[in-house]
């Protein structure tokens, strides 16, 4: 009797242990997912407009239908923290890409600092993304 209890109870546990690990291979990990710029560069002045697209990391695929809700865009890595600009979001031109319009106003490099969540995944997607606005 007590052998008959001890393999129910064993088989039980693996079963559920089994589930977990299948649950936990099937979930994503927010960290897999990552901001890229389309271009690396940008000529300064205003109104220019940048792309970038989200990827997921494991299938190199794009990923649309995002909610980005924050967006900021300064010159800190010139430790120029102060010099913030506008971002105003555009319309992507394809899925998975994300434009943005700003004003440029000097030459140098810009941190474009990205928040944002991705349909199905818990957690969200913080990227800061250098690019280099030339003269």
């Amino acid at each position: 009797m007590k052998a008959n209890q001890f393999s129910r109870t064993l088989w039980v546990a693996l079963t559920g242990a089994a589930m977990t690990c299948a649950a936990t291979v099937a979930l994503a990990d927010i960290k897999n997912y990552e901001f890229r710029f389309v271009e690396p560069t940008v000529k300064a002045g205003p109104d220019k407009t940048i792309t970038v697209k989200l990827v997921d990391k494991t299938t190199g695929k794009s990923v649309p239908d995002a909610v980005i809700f924050a967006t900021r865009l300064d010159m800190a890595p010139d430790a120029m923290q102060e010099m913030v600009t506008k971002v105003i979001p555009l319309p992507g031109s394809e899925p998975g890409t994300y434009r943005f319009k700003a004003n440029f106003s000097m030459a140098g490099r810009w941190q474009l600092s990205l928040g944002a969540k991705v349909q199905g995944e818990t957690g969200t997607v913080e990227n800061k993304l250098v690019i280099q606005a030339d003269k």
